[in-house]
């Protein structure tokens, strides 16, 4: 079977973590890529999900809190003392 070469640029600092990673697991970059490429010709699809980083429900509501407590911090107890905090948490 004839080979071909292929050229893939990547941020380095990915490279090196992609490169330890498949020393790990017994793998060159190339054999990892091939596995990739063969499992997504073999399914006729992206071997696995792909989905922007969308945050669930509880999520969003602790971040619009934390925007809240921002803009206006004086409306919310805080603490100097964890110990007096646990106390009150605790009652």
């Amino acid at each position: 079977m004839a080979t071909t070469n292929v050229t893939i640029r990547m941020d380095e600092e990915l490279k090196k973590q992609a490169e330890e990673l498949f020393y790990d697991l017994g793998l060159t970059m190339t054999t990892a890529f091939i596995a990739f490429t063969r499992q997504a010709v073999r399914e006729q699809r992206i071997p696995f999900n792909i989905s922007r980083n969308v945050p669930n429900a509880e999520t969003i509501a602790a971040i619009q809190e934390v925007e809240k407590m921002k803009a206006d911090p004086q409306a919310y107890k805080g603490y100097d003392d964890v110990d007096e905090m646990m106390k009150e948490l605790l009652k």
